[in-house]
């Protein structure tokens, strides 16, 4: 059924969950992110004129109180009073109109660099190793694409600018303060002190609960993805049960690191709500002092009050946006932290191209022509004939466990090679290191007398078709699909393909034929006609390789005879890899091996491990079952 064994590395308990460290490298995080920002400069020095334009137009606002109150509202001068409420009232139409230009311009710096980010991120996953999305649940993967972009977008859409707006008024009202009467501004200094001890104390540890609670997402969505893809088999075994057991650890898990994070969020607000309270208070009484003794006019006093409310704002703001700035750093650095796996390596120089032959030497040829050739990075090529080799190859997936124990092997060009065994005895792990999708430990694998390792696994993998026992099928129509296999494949091609594998009777019956649209992973089709897909998408691609990984395991008897003649067809001059556990698909190959934990206990064809009447004869003749 869907994977519910482990919640991944996602999840509670693995790397990320509750034993979760502190971020190693926030300010590296933040300056890779500012990195991607940088590239829209004239439009950040426009956001950076309506920001200063901005908050200088607030604290200026304010300081006129000072003069409207002293020499227009104390003398009685009404007409000079409207002039300075107009003036004062321009002030606040201009701040306005600046913040309304570089929110607007925020918006569109934050979705085109989100829209960036997220296509380095997609192209990278497309550069990581197959043994990467192995070890990690897809879902945590999509986690990075959905909701740690959103909350990086929020952040530059929003906060981004806020923190830099708040920051210059902050700055100019302190300045302000100080114009107006620097010893009342000591009794500020002291309560900004305190509210800045509040923000690092609380934003400190709000930001190990954002980044628990980014990741516990991650695995929230994994493991729903899985469930949702493995209904039918959760059902079918009664699981719901267990699956609802499951994911109500995950839920309490997420909703622990969520409620750890918010609680840290909504208390900064209070504190600091509080903390600007009692400062306004305190300064209003020392302040009413200082201007009944004839120390500070009216005004001054007026404007002063005014400043000492607003200078509490920013630091507030501030602190509120912190929580957004924290949750998109967190977002961050799960991005970041994808994009700096080692990618696949590749050191291959070795390329495939294609050659026409006369009665002289191999001659590249920009025309497609049906033959291929390797080229060497001298120049040199060597034909394309499918002769694959294995010498002495030992291989893991993991250094404590070894799959496959000194596996020699060879396939002539045009031989049909299968493998048999019970399951885990590494069959499927041979056809994989074929494709170089793992690198063994020791031993070499040779392709037409070249090492793997020296062709660019882009060109070795051309040359090989394969068909899984797990197909996939993409959103689009079939000749689409079909055409997977070999981009620029004609109609022609794509038919004559579905006609190999004996997939145009279905087809046509479809409402729009070739054209019939299929989403979902193809959940219309049978098990049986999705497969049939996946071995004309391995047609239409004409490999000189073929690699048939249970290709016929999930269609019935009857209409295996019919495609028989068709793969027979298709295999005609291929070499080919068979894995089955029908042994009646493997009876004509020219050489069986027989694999029981990871070694070749018994090699021939079929006539001679019958004569032979060891594992292979116990398992055709019924006395012994593929486990």
């Amino acid at each position: 059924m869907a994977n519910l064994k482990r919640p991944g590395p996602g999840g509670p308990g693995g790397p990320h969950g509750h034993g979760y460290q502190r971020p190693k490298d926030l300010s590296g995080t933040i300056r890779r992110l500012l990195g991607y920002i940088a590239h829209y400069k004239w439009l950040l020095i426009l956001v950076a004129v309506c920001l200063v334009i901005s908050s200088a137009a607030t604290v200026g606002a304010s300081y006129l109180i000072k003069p409207i109150i002293n020499d227009y509202i104390i003398p009685g001068d009404f007409p000079g009073l409207f002039r300075m409420v107009l003036l004062l009232f321009g002030c606040y139409l201009l701040a306005g109109a600046c913040s309304y230009i570089y929110a607007r311009i925020m918006v569109q710096i934050s979705q085109n660099t989100v829209a960036q980010l997220r296509k380095d991120l997609f192209g990278k996953l497309q550069q990581l190793p197959l043994q990467y999305f192995d070890t990690h649940q897809s879902g945590d993967l999509m986690s990075r694409f959905t909701n740690d972009m959103d909350t990086v977008s929020e952040m530059i859409n929003s906060s981004f600018a806020s923190v830099i707006s708040n920051g210059l008024t902050f700055l100019l009202t302190v300045i302000m303060m100080l114009v107006l009467n620097w010893k009342l501004t000591l009794i500020s200094v002291v309560f900004l002190l305190l509210m800045f001890l509040v923000v690092k104390v609380i934003g400190g540890r709000s930001r190990v609960s954002f980044q628990q609670q980014q990741t516990t997402l991650g695995a929230v969505n994994g493991y729903i993805e899985e469930m949702i893809e493995g209904q039918k088999v959760i059902k079918a075994f009664h699981h719901e049960q267990k699956s609802i057991d499951q994911f109500a650890v995950l839920n309490q898990a997420y909703c622990q690191a969520a409620t750890r994070a918010q609680a840290y969020a909504g208390s900064m607000m209070p504190a600091m709500g509080n903390l600007s309270r009692i400062n306004y208070a305190i300064t209003c009484c020392v302040g009413g002092l200082l201007a009944i003794g004839g120390v500070f006019d009216v005004g001054s006093l007026g404007a002063y009050l005014l400043y000492v409310k607003q200078v509490s704002q920013p630091v507030a703001q501030v602190s509120q946006q912190v929580n957004i700035l924290l949750a998109a750093v967190a977002g961050a650095e799960r991005i970041f932290t994808m994009m700096d796996v080692e990618p696949e390596s590749d050191e291959g120089k070795t390329i495939l191209v294609c050659v026409a032959k006369g009665d002289g030497p191999l001659r590249e040829t920009a025309q497609r022509t049906g033959r291929w050739a390797w080229k060497r990075p001298d120049g040199t090529l060597v034909e394309l004939r499918g002769d694959v080799r294995f010498h002495d190859v030992t291989f893991g997936y993991t250094p404590e466990k070894t799959v496959l124990h000194n596996i020699s092997l060879y396939a002539k060009p045009g031989q049909k090679i299968a493998f048999v065994g019970s399951t885990g005895a590494g069959k499927t792990t041979i056809t994989n290191l074929i494709n170089r999708f793992y690198d063994i430990q020791s031993g070499s694998i040779t392709y037409d007398g070249i090492d793997v390792r020296e062709i660019a696994k882009d060109s070795l993998r051309r040359s090989l078709g394969m068909v899984l026992q797990d197909t996939h099928l993409f959103t689009g129509t079939i000749a689409d699909n079909i055409r997977y296999g070999k981009l620029d494949a004609t109609d022609e091609e794509v038919r004559a393909a579905a006609k190999l594998a004996n997939a145009d009777g279905f087809i046509r019956h479809l409402p729009q034929g070739y054209d019939t649209v299929i989403t979902g992973d193809g959940g219309s089709l049978s098990q049986g006609e999705r497969q049939l897909l996946a071995i004309a998408r391995a047609a239409v691609s004409d490999p000189p390789v073929l690699i048939l990984d249970e290709a016929t395991s999930s269609i019935d008897t009857r209409t295996e005879k019919l495609i028989e003649q068709g793969m027979d067809s298709l295999m005609e001059g291929r070499t080919v890899f068979v894995i089955a556990h029908r042994l009646s698909t493997v009876r004509n190959a020219q050489a069986i091996m027989v694999l029981e934990q990871g070694r070749i206990i018994e090699r021939g064809d079929h006539h001679q491990l019958l004569e032979e009447k060891g594992r292979y004869y116990q398992l055709y003749t019924g006395q012994a079952e593929l486990s």
